[in-house]
């Protein structure tokens, strides 16, 4: 009787292949640096900071709003010397800043607006061809939910700076 191509020498074989342990040096390395990247994911997570991200809170990387929710979004806008009201989008590419620090920095942008400069100086910088904006503002969409879905959608002024010529 013919085995075929399924003999004892064609598959399924194991690999023998030397392993080589890891030392003791290289165990003790791959342990701190675990240890210390899950120490900074906890000190974001209880301070509520993500000044050293990555590791910051972990509910800043996702979560599932309640059906009668509320969802904020921050962003800024200005009024650009031509007339224009635009979106200044808020990313270190096209402001210099990203949404991060200004959402963090919210209470400190409404008690001093004076602080969304970098946003303004940062759109004059990227967007040379552009007006640069005379006045910006710190506002948020609160997008209402009912029932899982989008009731109603308002926009709310936080702060408003005039650009000094």
């Amino acid at each position: 009787m013919s085995k075929g191509p399924h003999n004892a020498t064609c598959c399924n074989q194991p690999v023998q292949q030397r392993v080589r342990p890891l030392g003791t040096w290289s165990v003790t390395w791959r342990i701190l640096v675990a240890l210390i990247g899950i120490a900074l994911v906890v000190n974001g997570s209880v301070r509520e900071s993500d000044d050293l991200w990555p590791f910051g809170p972990m509910s800043q990387y996702a979560f599932s709003p309640g059906d009668e929710d509320t969802i904020v979004i921050t962003r800024v806008e200005g009024l650009l010397a031509d007339g224009r009201r635009v979106d200044l989008p808020l990313r270190v590419e096209t402001a210099g800043i990203g949404r991060a620090e200004v959402e963090a920095r919210i209470p400190q942008i409404k008690a001093d607006p004076s602080l969304l400069r970098p946003v303004a100086q940062g759109w004059v910088d990227r967007h040379p061809g552009e007006p640069p904006p005379r006045q910006v503002w710190l506002v948020q969409d609160e997008t209402h939910l009912y029932q899982g879905r989008k009731q109603s959608t308002d926009l709310v002024e936080l702060a408003t700076w005039k650009v000094a010529r």
